[in-house]
């Protein structure tokens, strides 16, 4: 099963992220792990969120513009040069991503990487081939 990521626009200035944050809170919504990539004026938040669904509906119901996205969290050895032999292999099996991060906590000692690739299920079926382990969305949610 893949992971939700719960993506957030945003305007760039001071309280916008924290309105945001305090409706997922009133709500209830346990936020796992979190990125923000920003231009000039405006930012997109990702996270992984107990709850996505939930998250998002709360969300919109106060006018904010978000939507969920699947992507993938992926174990890769906690140590030097894993992370590039992973890129390599996603590389030379023409799997394009179109961003990643860093989840907050390690799985039985190694790293969990999120990953958006352009073709998910493809990039599923090369990862599994090439043995790497798909964190399941249980497994980082907690459910």
């Amino acid at each position: 099963m893949n992971v939700k990521q719960l993506s957030i626009f945003l305007e760039n200035k001071p309280g916008h992220l924290q309105s945001a944050l305090k409706v997922l809170a009133e709500k209830n919504i346990n936020i796992k792990t979190l990125t923000i990539a920003e231009v000039t004026d405006f930012g997109i938040v990702r996270m992984i969120v107990n709850n996505p669904e939930e998250a998002q509906r709360a969300l919109k119901e106060k006018h904010f513009t978000c939507s969920t996205t699947e992507v993938l969290g992926l174990e890769i050895d906690d140590s030097p040069g894993e992370l590039l032999k992973a890129l390599e292999m996603f590389s030379q099996n023409n799997l394009n991503i179109e961003y990643m991060y860093a989840f907050t906590e390690k799985r039985h000692d190694k790293a969990v990487m999120i990953f958006r690739f352009d073709n998910i299920e493809e990039a599923k079926k090369v990862l599994v081939a090439q043995g790497f382990n798909i964190v399941k969305k249980i497994e980082i949610i907690g459910e």
